[in-house]
């Protein structure tokens, strides 16, 4: 588990109750700090946002490798119920919580009628989002996002998880 992530354990997930068991790193996307691993029971894909120089927001990827071994987005139908991306700057630590619903209304996941996208950017509340499509995204995402410190990072993320 990477640092990161072992924060939001740490600061927020064992005070919600919320256990991390079968942490497996994946080979692909080490920049990402890319792992699976179950959060009481709840399947779960984890990513670090990645500043990238030119653009507002933080960049991750969601693509797996098809029977082919070529890059797809992940599918309505794979296993799992929350894509968690950890976002940092400076002092700052959070964390985004998009359950599959909302990664499907939003064209993340692939349905059978839409592929989906095998990357996007994430805009945390500290980001400016520099234009209205980034604004509009922002907008959406920051639903799905809690902060640490305090009880207000706890709270929501017993919420985001569904266990209010």
């Amino acid at each position: 588990m990477n640092n990161s992530l072992s924060r939001i354990n740490t600061e927020v997930y064992s005070k919600c109750g919320l256990v991390i068991s079968n942490v497996r790193t994946e080979s692909e996307g080490k920049e990402y700090h890319a792992c699976r691993f179950e959060l009481n029971g709840l399947k779960i894909i984890s990513r670090n946002g990645k500043v990238t120089p030119k653009k507002a927001g933080q960049f991750v990827t969601f693509w797996k490798r098809n029977q082919e071994d070529i890059t797809e987005p992940f599918h309505v139908s794979d296993p799992i119920d929350f894509y968690v991306i950890t976002v940092e700057d400076k002092d700052r630590l959070g964390q985004f919580v998009f359950p599959k619903t909302a990664l499907i209304k939003n064209g993340i996941l692939s349905t059978d009628k839409k592929e989906g996208k095998r990357g996007f950017r994430v805009y945390p509340p500290w980001d400016k989002a520099g234009n209205k499509q980034a604004e509009k995204t922002q907008q959406w995402q920051l639903a799905f996002f809690f902060e640490t410190g305090g009880e207000n990072g706890i709270g929501k993320a017993t919420g985001l998880f569904g266990l209010s």
